[in-house]
């Protein structure tokens, strides 16, 4: 319990070591009190603090915003009778952690208001112990300005990466769905039919054994021939379905751009690390046609080609400096670039065309990390 406590304190960007002097420093200010029940009524006011703030993380509805109010009520008297600013901090991070907007608005101006006037007018009074601490009252007001929305941010921020993770995680579940579903149209096509005619072929050189043996034998070769055919696309087909890694397709693209006396400039590392194979072996292909184009029709001396990748996206980009008259238009004229973008259009990705001095084909798709069958259920 201590552990997660402590680690709860930790997340909040300021030390655990300083939310535990905040919380016993206020004794340490109202034991200076000459009078002894202002001493009580500081501690009163020191543990409903403690108390309400516990019960307001752990309240939901409009009760929440009572117990805020509240929290900022004692926080201001005890400024007022002790000069105890410190408390702000705690009701600034339980502001910034309010996700509806209206209601965090409200409390951080009733809250920054309030604290403001109760300093303001202890400066005024020229209260001699807040004069001495005002530097550090400063930090704390400007720590009321800052703080809420700085973890209202950063809430924000986890709730869109864990939307991303879970987007990510059903991506990664529908590429599978997809493979499995193609992996089994080619089947089908493949062996289907064939297993059909080995099958009508050995029924029917079954019932002519005895009546045409000439006959049955030709039909068994043609079993033994359609098996083979059926054996030998069967192979290919799992060849297909092993992929082509970035990293074997830039080894064939350096030979191919070297037959054909082009300069290949680029990036050093092609390995992309929890990339299911499907994403990879889509831009390995894309990469193939890219440079195919250039080879053919760019009359490029020179092409680079770069890849780079971020915790959300993987860049694949092909630049020559060829003739550079490659547009959207292109797209129908049988030079490829329809097929590539229909296949970054199945991971969600994108195609772009900039012309200057060359082309440069931009291929962007989402990055979607390898996941877990654990982590799916």
């Amino acid at each position: 319990m201590f552990k997660r406590y402590w680690s709860l304190l930790g997340r909040t960007g300021i030390s655990p070591y300083i939310w535990t002097i905040l919380g016993i420093l206020p004794f340490y200010f109202i034991s200076l009190s000459p009078s002894t029940v202002r001493i009580v009524e500081g501690v009163i006011l020191i543990l409903s603090f403690f108390a309400i703030y516990r019960l307001a993380f752990l309240s939901k509805g409009w009760t929440v915003y009572l117990w805020a109010l509240l929290l900022i009520g004692i926080s201001i008297a005890l400024t007022s009778l002790f000069s105890y600013v410190y408390f702000a901090f705690f009701i600034a991070y339980f502001i910034g952690n309010i996700k509806t907007k209206i209601p965090f608005l409200t409390l951080y101006i009733i809250h920054l208001v309030g604290m403001v006037i109760a300093v303001t007018t202890k400066i005024i009074l020229q209260d001699a112990f807040l004069l001495k601490q005002l530097p550090l009252v400063a930090i704390v007001i400007i720590s009321l300005i800052l703080l809420p929305f700085s973890l209202r941010h950063r809430n924000e921020k986890e709730k869109l990466e864990e939307k991303l993770e879970v987007a990510n995680q059903r991506i990664a579940e529908l590429i599978k769905i997809e493979e499995r579903q193609r992996i089994a149209r080619d089947l089908h096509d493949t062996l289907g039919q064939k297993l059909s005619l080995i099958g009508l072929k050995s029924d029917l050189a079954r019932r002519l054994i005895l009546k045409d043996s000439d006959r049955a034998i030709a039909e068994m070769r043609d079993v033994q021939q359609t098996a083979r055919t059926a054996l030998k696309e069967v192979r290919n087909m799992v060849t297909q379905m092993r992929g082509i890694r970035l990293n074997e397709e830039i080894v064939r693209v350096k030979e191919m751009l070297k037959a054909a006396e082009i300069e290949f400039t680029g990036s050093s590392n092609w390995s992309l690390p929890n990339v299911p194979l499907l994403v990879e072996n889509i831009l390995s292909m894309c990469l193939k046609e890219a440079v195919t184009n250039v080879v053919r029709h760019s009359k490029a001396t020179h092409c680079d080609i770069r890849l780079a990748y971020t915790a959300k996206d993987i860049t694949l980009i092909v630049s020559d400096n060829g003739t550079g008259n490659v547009s959207e238009n292109n797209f129908s004229k049988g030079s490829g670039l329809a097929g590539m973008k229909e296949r970054l259009d199945f991971l969600n990705g994108t195609l772009e065309i900039l012309n200057g001095e060359g082309t440069k084909l931009v291929m962007k798709v989402p990055k979607v990390e390898i996941v877990k069958e654990e982590g799916l259920r």
